[in-house]
């Protein structure tokens, strides 16, 4: 079985491209287009970067086979553009008709866009900047906290002007999902990331991924000094030496995340051992990188991509990210994500900033400038970072961490907000 790696684009784009390409590429297509037999390690978007020069216009390729398909069943039926088998027979269209074929595909975005993003300006501001660059539309965008963006919209209800809810955690995005607030995204959009990173009803999808971890000072400490779980950080001879941002979005979709999957009784022992360990508080997981590097705690828990800035500024920097060896929720890999409102009256442009943030020049720029996983682009990973399936992170369903509310009592019955 050979499997493709969804990539999705804006289709407008695409035929753009094409276009320009249709001059060079029909003579390698000799202008009729070919049949293709499906060689190993070949997927769709391959192929289409080999004839077109675009790796994302493979939805022409699945179109023009499917058509010839119906006419000559000696040709194979793309049902899931995400398999294709060894041996499969495939049709290629010339530069020309690929285009065509996209263009019958493009959503007419036009028009306004308004995105409320629980994810930080200095983060993803220019990639939305270049998204408007490229499609014209009048993009308003809306930052705050994840959390209160999205109770915002439940407080709006059918008021709500936001088009699409962009996430930093799948906690948000489930709980806008089961106040019935987001509408079904298309399966050719779902399909490019795996199950386990989008909602099991299609309602949001993951478009970068975002690892827990505990930042160690190398100075101070190795690898095998630490723990082997979060919970060993209770062991009091980690008194006034850790550090936490109980504030934080992220370490409350954490605390989320060990409420489920330890129970709430074991994620209350564990804030009660952490918070008697005499924890620093911080603001953000920036603020406690930087006390790591500067010694004044020894460890902190985190997000895995904070600690590739200072790295990036200061080489030498010396901290460290620890994935908890036992594989419990201190190395969860969550999501950031997007669904498209029910109220949007601009369905075709919150499909296509969605698609756009799933494109192999998105998933990049999550990949070299915020330092997160690509999810749907099949792109060399950033040297930094250890590839997802290097590290024990738990198998966690992150629809089932939409109790952000349950969270929050919690932290505040044991006082630590």
């Amino acid at each position: 079985m050979i499997r493709k790696l969804g990539i999705s684009t804006l289709m407008l784009a695409v035929v753009t491209a094409l276009t320009s390409l249709a001059s060079t590429a029909a003579p390698l297509l000799q202008d009729e287009g070919t049949t293709y037999i499906v060689q190993a390690d070949d997927w769709l978007s391959r192929l289409a970067e080999k004839f077109y020069g675009d790796l994302l216009a493979y939805p022409a390729i699945v179109d023009a086979t499917n058509a010839k398909a119906a006419e000559d069943d000696s040709y194979t039926v793309i049902d899931n553009p995400d398999v294709i088998e060894i041996g499969q027979k495939l049709f290629i269209p010339a530069a020309q008709e690929a285009s065509t074929l996209l263009a019958s595909e493009a959503p007419a975005a036009s028009g306004q866009l308004t995105i409320y993003s629980g994810r930080s300006e200095s983060l993803v501001g220019p990639l939305i900047d270049q998204f408007e660059q490229e499609t014209g539309l009048d993009v308003d965008v809306r930052y705050g906290d994840t959390a209160a963006m999205a109770a915002t919209i439940l407080e709006e209800g059918s008021n709500s002007p936001a088009d699409v809810y962009y996430g930093q955690d799948a906690g948000a995005l489930g709980a806008l999902a089961k106040a019935g607030r987001f509408t079904p995204l298309p399966e050719s959009m779902l399909s490019q990331v795996e199950p386990r990173f989008r909602s099991p009803e299609g309602l949001w999808i993951g478009t970068s991924g975002r690892a827990r971890t505990v930042v160690y000072n190398t100075d101070t400490l190795t690898e095998a000094d630490l723990p082997d779980d979060v919970f060993g950080f209770c062991d009091t001879a980690w008194l006034g030496r850790i550090g936490w941002a109980p504030t934080n979005g992220s370490f409350q979709a954490f605390v989320t995340a060990l409420r489920v999957v330890e129970g709430e009784d074991r994620a209350r022992e564990w804030l009660y051992c952490i918070q008697s360990n005499d924890p620093l508080v911080y603001g953000n997981n920036t603020a406690i990188v930087e006390a790591v590097g500067n010694g004044e705690i020894d460890a902190g828990f985190v997000n895995h991509y904070y600690l590739y800035r200072f790295l990036a500024e200061n080489p030498d920097f010396p901290a460290a990210n620890y994935y908890p060896r036992s594989g419990d929720v201190g190395a969860m890999v969550n999501v950031a994500g997007a669904g498209i409102i029910d109220t949007t009256d601009n369905p075709a442009a919150a499909e296509a900033f969605i698609q756009f943030l799933l494109a192999e020049s998105a998933q990049q720029y999550f990949n070299s400038e915020t330092h997160e996983y690509p999810l749907s682009a099949d792109i060399p990973l950033d040297a930094q970072l250890p590839p997802l399936g290097s590290f024990n992170a738990p198998d966690i369903d992150l629809s089932n961490l939409d109790d952000l509310e349950g969270t929050l009592q919690l932290l505040q019955e044991v006082g630590i907000l």
